[in-house]
């Protein structure tokens, strides 16, 4: 893998003093690099950060799912994000499509975990409006940490009654029938999780960046045309200035380049 954009103040140092190559480098990464390189800022309070897949000509999915523009290395770095999260928030609809699992338990991430108080793999947390979910997936009924499900005050009762008996812990968001973007991340502070991430999809993502509470985005653009109309990785209303976000580093393999951009 090469970095094309220095992640470390060194190199950032050595590139602005014309040092050749601080800016270029190859590297072999290994997950402990990786880590590091994506590690959470220190912040006072929760930090939402987003992990997300695009082509070049902007789709942010081929056929309904996002595994078909991804490739080896993106899914490392997925695997990684996950692994540095408290909780993983994602909409009922990429639920479905993706068709998600519980989170598992990475022996090579068990002592830092450990170490930065955290529970053995992430929590899923998974937003919707209506909770039209099979309950009886293993999401829900044999996850390592229990799922939770981010709703509405005006949600069907008869179905958060359904998430409950699977085990699932409901929490309201919101005092409509859908979640509100900004309660929900301090709903989920207020648990106790401060490192967010949400996969999306689109909508969801859409919704969080609509709402001004997203604090950084982890962009995997994948050398590949899909044309069609797929949908992008945010959708929903436009906001009414665009958001100007900031390049932290930037990765290269095979390919494929890994941003990571913070809001300005």
């Amino acid at each position: 893998m090469r970095r094309l954009f220095p992640v470390t103040d060194e190199t950032a140092a050595q590139a602005s003093n014309g040092v050749p190559d601080a800016r270029v480098t190859d590297w072999e990464w290994g997950l402990p690099e990786l880590a590091e390189a994506y590690a959470y800022p220190a912040a006072d309070g929760p930090w939402l950060r987003a992990n997300m897949v695009s082509t070049l000509d902007g789709a942010g999915q081929h056929e309904g799912r996002s595994q078909p523009i991804s490739g080896p290395t993106d899914m490392r770095i997925f695997g990684t994000l996950r692994a540095l999260a408290d909780v993983v928030v994602v909409g009922a609809e990429t639920v479905r499509q993706e068709g998600y699992r519980p989170a598992r338990a990475r022996e090579e991430f068990a002592a830092a975990r450990a170490a930065a108080g955290q529970g053995p793999a992430p929590v899923i947390a998974v937003v919707t409006a209506s909770l039209d979910l099979d309950f009886s997936l293993p999401l829900f009924v044999s996850p390592l940490v229990p799922t939770l499900v981010l709703t509405g005050a005006q949600a069907p009762a008869d179905r958060i009654a359904a998430a409950e008996k699977a085990g699932a812990r409901v929490v309201v968001a919101g005092d409509g029938a859908g979640v509100d973007p900004a309660r929900a991340v301090q709903a989920l502070a207020a648990l106790g999780h401060t490192r967010l991430l949400t996969e999306g999809g689109p909508r969801l993502l859409g919704q969080f960046v609509a709402a001004g509470v997203l604090d950084e985005l982890c962009l995997t653009v994948s050398p590949m045309l899909v044309a069609g109309d797929a949908q992008r990785i945010a959708g929903g209303p436009s906001v009414k200035v665009p958001q100007r976000f900031e390049l932290v580093s930037l990765l290269e393999e095979a390919g494929f380049l890994f941003g990571r951009y913070r809001r300005s």
